[in-house]
């Protein structure tokens, strides 16, 4: 017998406790628990099924999602402080499109200067180019300031440039119809970047829009999956996001802007273009030295300035152990507790097997990892 007053959570009367229980109720009760459980393994089933087709499905665009999701992460803080002082409803939607257009310019701004100069280097070529034809090649001036090897250089390039039919057979021999497949492959690769940017800036602007809903529901799906524990892991993470964008977007920045302003003084061509190159390249730790080592280089075959040169790989070296041996790891490390050796093995590892994507992936994963050690290292007494 049952007790009518006693059932389940499901509505399914549960057997009494007493010494008398009748078997075809136990029966009943164990098949509905098998059916149960069946059901709720076949709905986790069926659940990680439509999760893994999503993820097929969008495969092209994750890199995007993730793109938007980093941007939104680094951005919050300055928006909701924004979103604090400039309130009202009119500015539910002004305020996150002029996030994310300032993030937008912030992308699209280095790349129209690259364009422009580009632009103009292009056009300067193929006129030299035409000129070379005609003409042929001299021997520029900066060979004769090297420090040796001027004689071997200048015999060669008399011998294979200078006259204009040698010039003329060797831009005979490159293909033509190569370099226009190329620059089509390199079109559609373009277009396709484009694309995956838009995107990444339209997740962007909804997450920035509904930003509270969607931290509320992160949270509620993480502890009814995870627990408490969870949510550290998910703050972890953030909090790594938030020290990479400071540790190497913001260090990065510094540094051109450092070395631009060297260029500027040293007489290097393009100052504040390269000085943007340098601070791309700075974002991955020990790379600028490859920018600021071609500026150098740059300088002392066009103006033949060797002290000019050597100032900048001196300067470059010491802004570049200063920011990747002390300000960098404070900033991406500080903010977790992660020490230097997991910082560098995060970015490295991370721009290797994620690419651009692995400079933020790669330390919030090992911000993880990190304190999953010290949670399984402690001791228990």
């Amino acid at each position: 017998m049952t007790d009518p007053h006693n059932a389940d959570q499901d509505g399914f009367p549960a057997p009494m406790t007493g010494r008398e229980v009748d078997p075809s109720t136990m029966r009943t009760f164990r098949s509905f628990r098998e059916t149960q459980r069946t059901q709720r393994i076949a709905r986790a089933v069926l659940a990680l099924f439509f999760v893994l087709l999503g993820l097929y499905t969008v495969r092209g665009f994750l890199p995007s999602l993730i793109w938007g999701c980093v941007f939104a992460i680094a951005s919050w803080p300055l928006y909701a402080r924004a979103r604090r002082r400039w309130n009202g409803r009119a500015h539910r939607t002004l305020l996150p499109l002029l996030f994310t257009l300032a993030i937008a310019f912030i992308f699209i701004g280095p790349l129209a200067l690259f364009g422009l100069e580009a632009g103009r280097e292009a056009e300067g070529m193929l006129r030299f180019l035409n000129e070379a034809r005609h003409s042929g090649i001299p021997v520029p001036d900066w060979i004769s300031n090297l420090p040796y090897g001027q004689g071997a250089i200048t015999a060669w390039w008399n011998e294979h440039l200078k006259n204009p039919a040698d010039v003329s057979a060797l831009l005979g021999t490159m293909n033509i119809g190569q370099s226009v497949k190329v620059t089509q492959q390199l079109g559609s690769q373009v277009l396709h970047r484009v694309l995956l940017f838009a995107f990444a800036i339209l997740t962007l602007f909804f997450l920035l829009k509904d930003g509270d809903s969607v931290i509320r529901q992160s949270l509620n799906v993480s502890r009814r999956a995870f627990g408490k524990r969870g949510e550290r892991i998910a703050l972890q993470m953030i909090a790594s996001v938030h020290g990479s964008v400071s540790g190497l977007v913001l260090v990065g920045i510094g540094e051109g802007m450092l070395m631009a302003v060297a260029y500027l003084v040293a007489g290097a061509p393009h100052p504040f273009l390269f000085g943007v190159v340098t601070a791309i390249a700075a974002m991955i730790p020990f790379c600028a030295f490859i920018a600021i080592s071609a500026v150098a280089l740059m300088l002392l075959i066009k103006t033949g300035a060797l002290f000019g040169a050597m100032a900048i790989i001196v300067l470059g070296l010491a802004v570049i152990f200063l920011a990747d041996h002390l300000v960098r790891p404070a900033l991406i490390g500080g903010s977790t507790q992660l020490p230097f050796l997991w910082v560098l093995a995060g970015i490295l590892g991370g721009a290797e097997s994620w690419s651009l994507l692995g400079l933020f992936m790669g330390p919030a994963i090992m911000a993880v990892l990190h304190m999953l050690w010290l949670n399984w290292s402690r001791a228990r007494y």
